[in-house]
């Protein structure tokens, strides 16, 4: 496997590349493989091959299709942490990928596409921050009281999650739960996360 990746940065005209060649074996943690047969890899250890190949000759622009599908959560942050490195040195990187964590956590411009079409191209920061309101997760003793129904985003065995206009509105739900002798078992106010936004996106409940 390490010949064969001389052999494809030789193909781009780059020579005495072993040390950057074993640096990316390290990182992809393909190190004991080194030295065999890729055809003799598994479909996982091929995966880290082809990712090696892309970054070989150390590309301006390096376009990774799903690198993390299938890996374990330890190959998944040595993959990144190296990426993120080669990003720092002025590569850049264009990712597709369904873990919208991971696109949060990494990308700082983020592409949405419903049905092979574009609905939003944005800053990450900006797609996050874009709705306005204050959210609220709440653990609750019982049902929520109908009068605080208008501001219910989602509920789920017990969780509520509401999305108020401002912080002033909070005393009121407070006030009316305890009214109602429903107790409080937990209160959490969770900034919004990708996820959300591109389900929102695809119900059209967001403007792209």
């Amino acid at each position: 496997m390490r010949e064969a990746l001389r052999f494809q940065s030789g193909y781009f005209g780059i020579r005495n590349n072993d040390d950057w060649v074993d640096e990316i074996i390290s990182h992809l943690g393909l190190t004991d493989k080194a030295h065999t047969n890729t055809r003799n890899l598994s479909g996982g250890m091929k995966r880290r091959v082809m990712v090696a190949q892309a970054l070989v000759h150390r590309p301006p622009v390096i376009v990774l299709d799903e690198p993390t599908a299938g890996v374990d959560v330890e190959l998944r942050q040595s993959l990144w942490t190296f990426i993120e490195k080669l990003h720092q040195q002025g590569h850049t990187i264009v990712l597709t990928t369904h873990y919208l964590e991971e696109a949060q956590n990494l990308c700082s411009r983020i592409a949405m596409m419903k049905q092979g079409e574009l609905v939003s191209l944005d800053s990450t920061e900006h797609l996050l921050h874009a709705e306005k309101g204050v959210r609220v997760e709440l653990v609750l003793s019982a049902d929520l009281p109908e009068n605080l129904l208008q501001w219910q985003v989602s509920q789920e065995k017990g969780t509520f999650l509401l999305r108020l206009e401002n912080y002033d509105q909070l005393a009121f739900v407070l006030q009316t739960l305890k009214s109602a002798q429903v107790d409080v078992k937990h209160l959490s106010l969770p900034e919004t996360d990708l996820e959300e936004v591109f389900v929102n996106m695809m119900n059209g409940k967001t403007k792209p």
